[in-house]
């Protein structure tokens, strides 16, 4: 009886997680590989409350720990009391901030969770430009920066293993503060930002068949449409988010009639969060997916184009503009691709 127990709670911890989320830990320590002893980013963050967080005045006197999560994230709720339990026991030498990532989620929402759970550490709603800084790849991703403002840890479990870098952090001796000059250290100047009525911008992204898709095609006089999705909307999010995944799973079924038409260029781009190249893959594979598909694991372009939902797409005329965008079903999709085909 244990035994079966035991194999029902594991097979019950792993569905609750992301497709190949048995590889949390592993995909956290992945993305922290560029990450660990490097420089933190000098940023200035704002709390949904308005504050201001400025942690390059932090780095030489505190350790500081950053926690990544969401409301719709099992493992992120389930790891809630640890995260609560460190705040209240941080005292002067630690620093704790948690920051919902911003995808698909909403300042709302995180205010109802912070009131149903009572959480009293400062919290901050990402525009993904975080989580470009520190390398987002799942959730929860935790961020250990020490008092010397290097970040010595980044984790997804909350385990032995962040309780003692936590507290390596905090009692490690400060010390100066190198490149102190640097405004971001190491942070990419990101793009500016395209909405509609601004031109297609030239990016190329590599499809998952081994194909180059150029952004500005001279060669292609037809309308374009960018769909940004996540390959684990419709699974993950069925419980926790059932709005959000039936308006994945019909958007993909939308994607899929009106794509047959071949009137269209088409390129679905997904979220790097939780997500690889072998997960989209197998979405593709088992959807049966037909149009090119990319991965934007650095979620580059979700930033360049303001996305944070998904589904969301953009539809561009034959001459580069960015005349639609819409998040969810669109009723008038196959009318405005007609319309724009006519041309």
């Amino acid at each position: 009886m244990r035994i079966l127990l035991g194999l029902f709670c594991l097979l019950f911890s792993l569905s609750v997680l992301p497709l190949r989320a048995d590889t949390g830990q592993q995909r956290a320590e992945a993305a922290g590989h560029g990450l660990v002893g490097s420089l933190a980013p000098r940023l200035v963050l704002k709390t949904i409350d308005g504050k201001t967080i400025d942690l390059a005045s932090l780095y030489g006197k505190q350790a500081v720990y950053l926690k990544f999560w969401a409301t719709w994230c099992v493992p992120c709720r389930e790891q809630m009391p640890h995260l609560e339990h460190t705040y209240e026991q941080a005292g002067a030498d630690l620093a704790v901030i948690a920051i919902d990532v911003g995808f698909d989620d909403t300042v709302e929402e995180v205010r109802k969770y912070r009131q149903k759970m009572g959480l009293q550490m400062p919290i901050v709603f990402d525009d993904g430009s975080l989580g470009e800084a520190f390398n987002l790849r799942v959730t929860p991703q935790h961020i250990v920066i020490g008092r010397d403002g290097r970040i010595q840890y980044v984790g997804h479990m909350a385990d032995a293993k962040l309780d003692a870098a936590l507290l390596a952090a905090r009692t490690a001796a400060p010390m100066p503060m190198a490149g102190a000059a640097a405004s971001k250290s190491g942070v990419q100047e990101e793009a500016a930002h395209v909405d509609i009525g601004d031109r297609l911008p030239a990016f190329s992204a590599q499809t998952l068949d081994g194909a180059t898709f150029q952004a500005q095609d001279a060669a292609v006089k037809r309308p374009t449409v960018l769909v940004f999705l996540s390959p684990w909307c419709e699974s993950y999010l069925a419980s926790s988010r059932p709005a959000v995944a039936a308006s994945c799973r019909a958007v993909r079924e939308q994607v899929a009639k009106l794509s047959r038409q071949g009137s269209t260029r088409w390129l679905g781009i997904a979220s790097g969060l939780w997500a690889g190249k072998d997960d989209l893959s197998s979405y593709r594979d088992e959807h049966h997916i037909g149009i090119p598909l990319t991965l934007d694991e650095s979620g580059s372009l979700f930033r360049r184009f303001r996305v944070m939902h998904v589904p969301t797409l953009l539809v561009i005329d034959a001459d580069g503009k960015i005349v639609r965008r819409t998040e969810g079903v669109d009723a008038q999709l196959s009318s405005t691709l007609r319309a724009l085909s006519a041309r």
